[in-house]
């Protein structure tokens, strides 16, 4: 009877192979369904090939250290019978374990893909696997390692279902997923048989009685408690994933109700001998929930198990064996382990079968597929394996193809083939009806499109070829067309903005609001967009930038008068905007620093004075000049000059209010205006929060630079002064912030006003001082410190001004300077003193030399020397009577110029002397290198020499110098007999000063001279 049992059971596990075939072919598209029946077919051949030739050998042969069995290869008859009906019905559970694997990776697997799992499985995964758990049910006594540790795994959970599972998971992460099963919108692949896939889930059923059954290997009393638990548990987890997928997703799943029955009764295949009835419903139940989450996890892991075999077989496998010793009734396991310690032996054998199967497996996959390639091509894939892998074709598949030619081709002329008594024929009938009307429809709008196309043709050339946005709007704002200059303008095709609000589009707020009511009133109102004028206004592009339009309205009529359609006519005005503002740019801005220029900050200043006419308030403005500028530009160039202006810049605008004005007046001068309830107090502080920020260090690329400014202030009270009279204060303030040492800030004053005003007047009548003869010389008498006798004269030019009488020489000297005059002025003073000499010498008098200063400037002239030499021999006159007065500064020129006109002048037996020596920045070496005769001690050493002992030291030290170097020494400015004393004591050679004489003129000298 227990043989007869384990062959009804094997029979029953047999079955369960055409369930697995009918499940898998329903849940797999119809392309597929062939491949699969084929690949099943072939997997039970080739596994049941190598269990016979080597597995059961390997599973139940003698045992090598408990690992694998190592005899009966090639199982042939043996005594006992028994032993051969326990041979099939393992052979059954071999290639239960090997078909599992092969419903994961349907339809992307080749089918010698499928082999290489088969074979990977059946010959070096499940014999070893099941040689470590069952090797011992033959004799009856533990020989595998997890049956000697207590490992209990009554029909398989995991020896065959975790490791068809195992084996799954590691095909399906090397080959990946299906193609579209995570991309798009669909949330999986729906089979092509749900009743052919429920007829394999209940073979299934009836097959698992055996399965479960017959590993009892006898028929005993506890077969019937077997088989009601291994229903009950299939029941409830049936009903437990059903009910979570209608909770979840709020209907009922076909698919669901299968892999929720095969989990219960995969979970309850480990421990159906040993728990109760109720243990049996719990067991399954949570394996229903179980598979249903793992499900769920795959997906988010986008892991594409084409029937749910991980899920399924591997998940609710490990649970069915891990939750055996928790269901385990004590009696029935008969071992002396705790439920703890029962509990650790099952995770022993649930992680090691594991590791082994995934390990093994994954390796040997991954190593394959890089020789050859485990999935189908992705053309094969889409047109299916049952015509790539078998060359087998069905109705559907061959009006699917036909179908697609005519997609292909874009030719639906021709009719596909119809197969007449079948559905797919009828559809096929159908089909055709539907493209003969369609190719009669396109045949009629070909026809009318051809006619409006001609009329369209001529309209079309003229729109497409204008530069202005022409748009057609129906009576609602939707556009109707829109020309490519449109497009072009606002950034959007016709195909997608037809028939959308125009308004709503490219107009926003105020705008859109006027004109959606000008609209409604066909465009006659005049607070919107006005019909056939020329509307000025502004429209949005597509991606929301704005820019301004004009827009000029037309309108279409049809036969009864009525509007149609208005077009709109618009014109860009954006590059005429940004060249008008380029312009006013150009003309407002200076263009290296970006400020207002000297145009634009005048008209603005204008504006603020005339305001403050008629609103209380001061405009203060101020002019900066860079101190020492020109050095910049002569030692660093040009570039560091212009990126210094534009830091200058930066700062001012940094340094003022958003309100205040900043310009650059030209060159290295800027003016700044601020308005406003201003005093005093507040002009000064801005004025020296400037100078603070113009301070600071500039960094520049490779240099490092410090630029001080000079700045005058002036302001404007209640617009009392004009844009132009401010500007003049601010300038002449800032020459005498210059004045006054630099880097600093002067308020104008009207004295500075006035001393400028006459400034510009001697300066403008200069040029007729010399031909209106208004200038005149007066002579100062030079004495000998020893005699007391006049020695000769230092010759001073006074100018007797008609309007402003005696102007003394330190207010009009600087002029003649800084102008094209001086050596005018001097050479005149030369003939002058030498007209005067001859006269002297016609009266009878002695004559004695006469010392004229020369400007720095006229000793660098080249013609100098000889204007002196023709001036001796036009006058007839020693040139020694002259003596020539340079100032030390001007030593500090041009050196070698100076030396080489001294020389010319020496030869001719001009003496040369240095006047206000120590008041300049000459070095002492000068003293050497130039041909001088005479040093001429400043008056302003010579004021307090006989009693501040600073200048007496002074005084006494240019002395000394001037005897070690040969030199005459003459004091000026003596006034008293201290001074003179001091000085005879020191050894001075000559005095003059107001102790003697002043300055006389020409006729009282005579009395001074003697007779020879």
């Amino acid at each position: 009877m227990d043989i007869v049992w384990v062959i009804v059971s094997t029979i029953l596990v047999f079955v369960m192979q055409a369930g697995f075939l009918c499940l898998e072919s329903g849940l797999v598209r119809s392309k597929n369904s062939i491949n699969v029946a084929a690949k099943n077919i072939s997997d039970f051949i080739v596994s049941s090939s190598l269990y016979w030739l080597f597995g059961f050998g390997l599973m139940f042969g003698d045992s090598q250290w408990g690992l694998f069995g190592w005899s009966d290869f090639a199982f042939a008859e043996p005594a006992d019978t028994k032993l051969i009906a326990i041979f099939l019905f393992q052979m059954m559970f071999c290639g239960t374990a090997a078909t599992l694997v092969s419903g994961a990776v349907a339809e992307r697997m080749s089918f010698m893909g499928y082999m290489v799992v088969t074979v990977t499985i059946a010959l070096f995964i499940y014999p070893f696997v099941g040689h470590w758990a069952w090797a011992g049910i033959i004799t009856g006594e533990p020989i595998g390692w997890l049956e000697k540790i207590g490992f209990v795994d009554f029909a398989g959970s995991t020896v065959v279902h975790s490791v068809g599972g195992w084996v799954a998971l590691a095909a399906v992460l090397v080959i990946g997923p299906r193609i579209g099963r995570f991309t798009g919108s669909a949330s999986a692949i729906p089979g092509s048989s749900i009743p052919t896939a429920i007829l394999g889930c209940l073979l299934i059923w009836l097959g698992w009685f055996g399965f479960n059954g017959g590993s009892t290997l006898a028929w005993n009393n506890s077969v019937p408690l077997i088989l009601l638990n291994t229903c009950l548990a299939a029941l409830a987890g049936g009903v437990v994933a059903t009910m979570l997928k209608l909770r979840a997703e709020h209907y009922i799943e076909v698919d669901q109700i299968i892999n929720g029955v095969l989990g219960g009764l995969v979970s309850i295949t480990a421990s159906c001998h040993i728990v109760s009835t109720g243990g049996a419903v719990m067991i399954g139940a949570v394996a229903g929930s179980v598979v249903f989450f793992g499900e769920k996890y795959l997906a988010d892991k986008k892991i594409d198990d084409a029937i749910g075999v991980v899920p399924v077989h591997l998940f609710a496998g490990v649970w069915g064996t891990i939750a055996l010793p928790f269901f385990a009734l004590p009696a029935k396991l008969q071992n002396d382990l705790s439920v703890w310690e029962q509990l650790g032996t099952q995770l022993i054998g649930v992680v090691s079968v594991g590791f082994y199967s995934f390990g093994l497996a994954y390796v040997v996959f991954s190593l394959v597929n890089k020789v050859y390639s485990l999935r189908v091509s992705e053309q094969d894939e889409l047109r299916g394996l049952n015509v790539a892998e078998h060359n087998i074709s069905t109705e559907v598949f061959d009006l699917l193809s036909a179908m697609h030619k005519q997609q292909e081709k874009a030719d639906f002329s021709t009719q596909v083939a119809v197969e007449p008594y079948t559905e797919v024929g009828q559809i096929a009938e159908k089909y055709n009806h539907v493209i003969d009307q369609v190719n009669e429809e396109i045949k009629q709008r070909d026809e009318a499109f051809l006619a409006f196309k001609q009329s369209e043709r001529r309209k079309g050339a003229i729109l497409d070829a204008a530069m202005d946005c022409i748009i057609g709007i129906d009576s609602k704002g939707r556009i109707q067309s829109f020309n490519p200059a449109a497009e072009r303008c606002f950034g959007q095709t016709a195909g997608a903005i037809i028939n959308r609000s125009f308004f709503k589009l490219f107009t926003r707020d105020r705008v859109q609001e006027l004109n959606s009511a000008s609209l409604d009133e066909g465009f006659l109102l005049t607070s919107g967009w006005v019909l056939e004028r020329r509307n000025m206004t502004e429209l949005q592009r597509y991606d929301g930038e704005s820019f301004p339009a004009e827009v000029v309205v037309t309108r279409t009529v049809s036969i009864a008068s009525e509007p149609l359609e208005y077009t709109l006519h618009i014109r860009d005005l954006s590059e005429q905007t940004k060249l008008q503002k380029r312009l006013e740019t150009l003309a407002f801005n200076d263009s290296l620093t970006g400020l207002y220029n000297r145009a634009a900050f005048i008209r603005e200043l204008e504006r603020r004075i005339n305001y403050h006419k008629s609103n209380a308030g001061v405009v203060a403005l101020m002019f900066l000049d860079l101190d020492r500028f020109k050095k910049v530009n002569d030692v660093f160039g040009h570039k560091v000059g212009d990126q210094l202006l534009c830091e200058v810049g930066k700062r001012l605008s940094g340094v003022v209010r958003g309100n205040d004005l900043v310009g650059r007046w030209g060159g290295d001068e800027f003016v700044v205006a601020i308005s406003g309830a201003l005093d005093e107090e507040a002009i000064n502080s801005k004025a020296t929060e400037i100078l603070h920020v113009m301070r600071e260090t500039v960094e520049l690329p490779g240099h490092t630079l410090n630029v001080l400014t000079s700045i005058g202030v002036a302001f404007s009270v209640d617009g009392e002064r004009s844009a132009d009279r401010l500007l003049q204060c601010a300038d002449v303030a800032m020459y005498q912030a210059k004045k006054l040492g630099r880097d600093n800030f002067c308020f104008y004053t009207e004295e500075m006003g006035l001393f400028v005003r006459k400034r510009i007047q001697i300066e403008a009548d200069l040029p007729d001082a010399i031909s209106q003869n208004q200038l005149l010389l007066n002579y100062q008498p030079k004495v000998s410190c020893l005699t007391n006798e006049v020695v000769g004269f230092e010759v001073l030019l006074r100018w007797l001004h008609p309007e402003f009488g005696l102007i003394p020489p330190g207010d009009f000297i600087p002029v003649v300077e800084s102008s094209g005059l001086i050596v005018d002025v001097g050479e005149w003073v030369l003939t002058e003193v030498a007209r005067q000499l001859v006269e002297w010498r016609k009266a009878g008098y002695e004559l004695l030399p006469v010392a004229v200063n020369i400007s720095g400037f006229h000793l660098h002239d080249e013609s100098l020397s000889l204007f002196i030499k023709a001036l001796a021999h036009q006058y007839q006159l020693n040139p020694s009577l002259l003596e020539v007065e340079i100032t030390e500064n001007a030593l500090t020129g041009d050196t070698d110029s100076s030396i080489a006109t001294m020389t010319e002048l020496k030869k001719l037996g001009i003496k040369l002397s240095v006047d206000d020596f120590g008041t300049g920045y000459s070095s002492l070496s000068y003293l050497k290198k130039f041909p001088i005769d005479v040093l001429k001690i400043d008056r302003s050493f010579i004021n307090e020499c006989a009693y501040n002992p600073d200048d007496a030291a002074i005084c006494m030290a240019i002395i000394s110098l001037a005897k070690s170097l040969g030199l005459k020494i003459v004091a000026e400015g003596v006034e008293s007999l201290e001074q003179l004393e001091f000085i005879q004591q020191q050894g001075c050679d000559i005095y003059q000063g107001y102790l003697y004489s002043r300055p006389l003129p020409a006729s009282d000298v005579e009395v001074l001279l003697k007779r020879p």
